[in-house]
């Protein structure tokens, strides 16, 4: 499973944070952030993937995302459709579980690397209502599912979320580097390919024109 630690894009040291975890990859959350501030954290993660949240923004920004050397934007259906033709970056779509579930297939079929669920962020844990809601999303789409988390989650949810067929999650709850490495920690004791009926496509971070794999990543760790 793949860790994606949130920054809210304002503080460079968040960014340090993540590194000293050797988390899967960042994301940032603000899309109003200046270039210079992006291109610091670039530097700091170094060889960790970084993406950014976007909405509503043109290619022309896009464009400068990608030159200031940021791997992955997600995004939301909301957004022009141009954004699927552009190669030089990930592409990850962030829905809501209620999302039409004709429009969840239709997913299957647009040139996009992944798809991230959003939880809602009043919920302090995992409910039995969202872990239906998100197998019902794997089973149908056909890309690697990441799953974006407000709050801290526990061993057993992290299980339970593994065995439901969620490839990685997205810890948005600003915590400090000891917190985000021992949910790295948590993560490497998951056991071994455990999937729910269907095995899903490993999620691909892409990073300077390489790429990390959920799969090279486990192989790594000796999960």
């Amino acid at each position: 499973m793949l860790l994606v630690a949130g920054l809210s894009g304002t503080k460079v040291d968040e960014a340090k944070m993540i590194a000293d975890a050797n988390a899967g990859a960042g994301l940032i959350w603000d899309e109003g952030l200046g270039a210079k501030i992006v291109g610091e954290i670039v530097t700091v993660l170094n060889d960790i993937p970084l993406g950014v949240l976007v909405r509503g923004v043109g290619e022309g920004k896009i464009d400068e995302l990608a030159s200031l050397g940021c791997d992955f934007v997600v995004f939301d259906i909301s957004i022009p459709a141009s954004i699927l033709q552009k190669e030089e970056m990930g592409k990850f779509l962030v829905i809501e579980p209620s999302l039409d579930q004709g429009l969840v297939r239709a997913i299957n079929d647009i040139g996009i690397d992944g798809v991230f669920i959003n939880s809602r962020s009043e919920d302090s844990h995992v409910t039995i209502e969202h872990l239906l809601a998100c197998r019902r999303l794997v089973e149908i789409i056909e890309k690697p599912v990441i799953i974006v988390l407000h709050s801290l989650i526990t061993k057993a949810e992290l299980r339970v979320l593994w065995q439901g067929g969620i490839v990685g999650l997205v810890d948005n709850s600003r915590q400090s580097a000891e917190k985000l490495g021992d949910l790295q920690k948590m993560i490497n004791e998951l056991p071994g390919k455990i999937r729910s009926r269907r095995t899903k496509a490993d999620v691909k971070l892409p990073h300077y024109g390489e790429s990390v794999s959920e799969e090279e990543d486990e192989e790594q760790e000796g999960v």
